[in-house]
């Protein structure tokens, strides 16, 4: 995990992201928020278990699906699978440790 303070996220709504084996953040005091890189670090194993592109892939095609669904572009982030597991657990900072391999599947809206 390397994380990088990001001045293009400067003027975006966006806090963090992950890009494998990156963590960009946008201002450098976050580098100590610890409930945010663990939502980026959830984020990191959900790409290492889908072997990273297929992780893209899902994200993009499971953001869409939702999207044409709700009609509203944060709603359909909110829904993504991978965002609900980060979001649900980012304030156990142990939740990686006990995590279960796919864990984010519970997450899948059926």
């Amino acid at each position: 995990m390397i994380i990088v303070c990001q001045k293009l996220l400067k003027n975006t709504k966006i806090n963090g992201i992950t890009l494998y084996p990156f963590i960009f953040i946008k201002k450098p005091e976050d580098k100590k928020n610890r409930v945010l890189v663990n939502h980026e670090k959830i984020h990191l194993r959900q790409q290492l278990e889908l072997l990273i592109i297929f992780f893209y892939l899902w994200y993009v095609l499971e953001y869409y699906y939702h999207f044409f669904k709700l009609k509203n572009t944060h709603k359909a982030y909110l829904a993504i699978s991978f965002e609900r597991e980060a979001y649900a657990n980012e304030h156990d900072l142990n939740y990686l440790k006990k995590r279960k391999f796919w864990g984010f599947w519970k997450y899948l809206r059926r």
